[in-house]
């Protein structure tokens, strides 16, 4: 597949730039891919529509993760804590002018990785700021917005998305089980190849209990929520350890095992989310259903709206 088969045209300010009021009024499209059918719901509507389902939501919570530095001026974004000594993988900028063995602020540069990455130690526990997505523009008053109401393992250099909506009502009415993928560069790191096979996954760690994943592969139907959720289903259906490191990396023509069905926000061209998308709902489907949710007005990204794949 080319990656540029994974671009679309978007207005603008169809870009969500902050959450609703209320999470679980966000818009729903529903697709079920057996008869076609598109229905547009609102997120609180969403344990009618499941029913049955085993809802699986990743837990994660998002570190505080970037960090200013004065001289030079720039930052630094944290990705992977790599052990218990404080040392971490992090984004550093302006790349070209840091220096490893120098500190900066809290932040002490070990060795530089590439493509701006760098081996790190943090003096401290982390007490940057919420590390929202380059697009969105303006400040959040409130950064408990950019986590899940379920978030609990803290790790993440990004919130997973399709869990914003979700309020403790929503999940009173469904049968819950968590799952932990902390969210790293490859989630949003953009795809710079031409060819999708040429692209490479650093992987993220993950975890999941022996009782969680008992239910879950024992479930007669499984809800993914998240592009994460169905990573680690998929990775662990095909019999790899509780707990680790995941690169897969799903594209159109991947045979699902675990994940029955799909909850997601709508994603960036040109990204390895949306070759997820279109591997579990189909490439043209995708494209129909994105080009629906355009004329429909949809919020788009992070503090966008929703979409159900059945």
């Amino acid at each position: 597949m080319k990656t540029r088969e994974l671009e679309y045209d978007l207005p603008p300010e169809l870009i969500a730039q902050h959450p609703l009021a209320r999470r679980d009024e966000s818009r729903l499209l529903v697709y079920d891919r057996v008869s076609e059918r598109v229905d547009h719901r609102r997120f609180a509507e969403l344990p009618d529509v499941v029913a049955g389902a085993l809802t699986v939501v990743n837990d994660t919570r998002v570190v505080p993760a970037r960090i200013p530095i004065a001289q030079p001026k720039g930052e630094v974004l944290l990705l992977e804590r790599l052990d218990e000594d404080g040392v971490w993988e992090g984004l550093a900028k302006p790349t070209r002018r840091l220096r490893p063995g120098r500190q900066y602020g809290p932040v002490e540069l070990l060795e530089h990785l590439g493509e701006g990455r760098w081996r790190l130690r943090l003096h401290g526990d982390p007490a940057g700021e919420t590390p929202l997505p380059p697009y969105i523009t303006e400040p959040l008053s409130e950064p408990e917005r950019y986590q899940t109401v379920y978030a609990r393992e803290t790790g993440s250099a990004a919130a997973p998305t399709a869990g914003l909506h979700f309020t403790p009502e929503v999940l009173g009415r469904l049968d819950v089980e968590r799952i932990t993928l902390h969210v790293g560069l490859d989630t949003f790191r953009p795809i710079a190849v031409d060819d999708l096979a040429e692209h490479v996954l650093h992987g993220e760690r993950y975890e999941v209990s022996p009782e969680a994943w008992e239910r879950i592969s024992s479930a007669e139907r499984v809800l993914a929520v998240g592009t994460t959720c169905v990573r680690v289903l998929e990775t662990l259906a095909r019999g790899a350890p509780l707990a680790g490191r995941t690169d897969l990396f799903v594209t159109p023509g991947f045979a699902f095992q675990r994940a029955d069905a799909l909850l997601t926000n709508f994603h960036l061209p040109r990204s390895t989310l949306l070759a997820l998308v279109m591997a579990f709902a189909g490439v043209e489907e995708t494209r129909r259903l994105y080009r629906l949710a355009v004329e429909e007005r949809y919020r788009f990204y992070s503090f966008g709206d929703a979409m159900l794949v059945l």
